[in-house]
């Protein structure tokens, strides 16, 4: 379908994800613009919940958000912010952990994990595997259930897919992963990325300069940072898998899910027709960002 009018008038407002020509950066410049966030108020209320603590899962910093009053063991939902594994961070996504809590009813642990360039590939899989294999390691510590999910969206998403396969192979039982417009193959040769390559928020020159902070040199087909090119997806956690249609990252996503489902894992894979790159982010200023929070919360109540 054409875009969706929020999404027209979101380009028209935001022309590209980073604002700037990304040759234009330099390590200076990144700071200054991490600690600068434009969106903030696009990005829901931070609604008060009864616990939000910060902690540290082996050094790495985390927050966990519980939106009942209870303290009886609960299933858990490990998010990772997007944010081209340069930008982002547990404050600024603030406003989604919350809600991702309250829509859940899970004990949801936002991870602050380590950013390019300053820390390059693995860090940020080193530290998303790090609170997953915690989590599984002191659940009193989290009141844990024993039951776990994870969830992440963009570079998130990434993690999020890397951190199931090593939980697969670590004998590790995930319940369920959410890929929200994941990426997941670091050779960037999809027919979206063609398509999209320009105008629709995220580049395609922006989205190559974001790998080239966080795995400038590395193998582009390592799982940990292309999980499209793992050896078997067999036995991996069934997976939701979401997808905006004028993204560079659609094709890698959809193709992720098709091979999920190829290879025995459940998957259910939904695309929002009209949508760009960040729109499950900003829920106020695109309504399916709510409809995209509340099917993921129900596929995630369903697993939990």
């Amino acid at each position: 379908m054409s875009l969706h009018p929020q999404a027209r008038a979101y380009i028209a407002a935001y022309p590209s994800d980073l604002g700037v020509d990304p040759a234009t950066l330099d390590l200076e410049r990144i700071r200054e613009m991490r600690a600068v966030d434009g969106l903030a108020a696009q990005r829901g209320p931070l609604t008060q919940l009864p616990s939000v603590r910060d902690e540290t899962a082996e050094g790495v910093p985390i927050r966990i958000y519980r939106a009942d009053r209870g303290d009886e063991p609960l299933p858990v939902v490990v998010y990772f912010h997007g944010g081209g594994f340069v930008f982002g961070s547990v404050k600024r996504n603030d406003a989604l952990g919350r809600d991702l809590a309250i829509r859940t009813g899970a004990v949801v642990v936002s991870v602050d994990y380590r950013l390019a360039p300053e820390h390059p590939f693995p860090a940020a899989a080193d530290d998303a595997w790090t609170v997953v294999r915690d989590v599984f390691a002191r659940p009193a510590f989290y009141q844990c259930d024993g039951k776990v999910a994870v969830i992440g969206d963009s570079a998130g998403g990434n993690l999020a897919a890397v951190a199931a396969w090593q939980a697969r192979d670590a004998g590790l039982r995930l319940a369920h992963q959410v890929l929200v417009y994941p990426m997941l193959d670091a050779l960037m040769d999809t027919p979206s990325y063609r398509e999209f390559a320009e105008g629709y928020g995220l580049d395609a020159a922006e989205s190559a300069w974001f790998l080239r902070q966080y795995a400038a040199g590395a193998d582009p087909g390592d799982p940990r940072l292309s999980p499209l090119r793992l050896a078997s997806c067999a036995g991996l956690p069934p997976a939701t898998v979401v997808t905006a249609e004028y993204d560079v990252l659609r094709d890698e996503g959809e193709r992720y899910a098709a091979r999920l489902a190829e290879e025995g894992v459940p998957v259910e894979l939904r695309r929002f027709d009209g949508a760009v790159h960040s729109f499950f982010a900003l829920p106020r200023l695109f309504d399916q960002a709510a409809e995209a929070r509340e099917y993921i919360a129900a596929r995630l109540k369903e697993s939990l």
